[in-house]
């Protein structure tokens, strides 16, 4: 991803594209509750992309069971198509993962994943369309 790739709207822009939820998801920092999202216990073969910007962010090959509730991958669709970083908040740190292309807030990944990364990306269903296979 390079810098020209970038998308940036201002917040009046992001609200009348998305819905209450996903604007306070994705552009707010917020987390559906766990066990009520789309994407949860979606099955279906393709690419899971941000709901703000279309970037392709996982598949559904890396998509696990976790049984936290939210849809949970072991890996990014790219390596450059999440960004990290260090997220402080509700008196925890953690590390919170955002798209590469419009910093949408996406989730938080934890190193508790399985093989073959160990890693588990907890995504909130309401940052992410998911798109079938062509």
């Amino acid at each position: 991803m390079t810098a020209g790739d970038r998308l940036e709207r201002s917040a009046d822009e992001w609200q009348a594209q998305l819905t209450p939820e996903q604007f306070q998801v994705a552009r707010q920092g917020g987390t559906e509750r766990a066990f009520t999202g789309a994407y949860w216990n979606h099955k279906a073969d393709g690419l899971y992309h941000c709901v703000c910007c279309d970037a392709p962010l996982f598949s559904s090959e890396t998509k696990f069971e976790s049984g936290t509730g939210w849809p949970s991958f072991w890996d990014g669709v790219t390596s450059g198509a999440i960004l990290t970083k260090e997220d402080r908040s509700h008196g925890m740190v953690r590390t919170e993962i955002n798209c590469a292309r419009c910093d949408a807030h996406l989730g938080h990944v934890f190193s508790d994943g399985p093989a073959p990364t160990g890693l588990r990306y907890c995504v909130n269903s309401a940052s992410l369309q998911f798109k079938d296979r062509d």
